[in-house]
């Protein structure tokens, strides 16, 4: 379980189209042919999806100097830190982003990141960090 949700290529068993869990039973997909809705999904997928989004939508904004707010779920942020950061594919299960704590990028003139921190105490990042790393721990027996 732990490589399903923080290993960045293995794929977790895909869901049955049954399951009401299914993509194919919200509403938002109801114009989408079933076979192009994800029934599971590597971080690897996530990040195909983030970047193209970075690059059409975000990095326009960036080259205008404009200010970007990303709010998004783990997984999808755990995708664009990867990038930003060049986190190698082996690493990348040890990449605990906190939620709910925001993350700050400064980048340079040619969009090369300068710096990156979180707004809160490292206290702080650190607890909610952890608790994030524990829900991917499976519970003692």
């Amino acid at each position: 379980m732990h490589l399903w949700r923080r290993g960045f290529s293995v794929r977790p068993p895909p869901i049955e189209p049954s399951d009401p869990r299914h993509p194919r039973f919200d509403c938002r997909y109801r114009h989408l042919p079933v076979e192009w809705l994800p029934a599971t999904e590597s971080l690897a997928d996530t990040m195909d999806r983030v970047l193209a989004l970075w690059r059409e939508e975000i990095l326009p904004h960036l080259c205008a100097a404009e200010r970007i707010l990303i709010a998004a779920h783990g997984n999808s942020l755990r995708a664009l830190v990867k990038h930003l950061d060049n986190i190698p594919d082996d690493d990348i299960t040890e990449l605990n982003i906190p939620s709910g704590v925001p993350l700050v990028y400064e980048f340079d003139d040619r969009l090369n990141v300068v710096t990156h921190y979180y707004l809160a105490d490292e206290a702080c990042v650190q607890s909610v960090a952890r608790a994030v790393a524990h829900q991917a721990t499976p519970p003692p027996h």
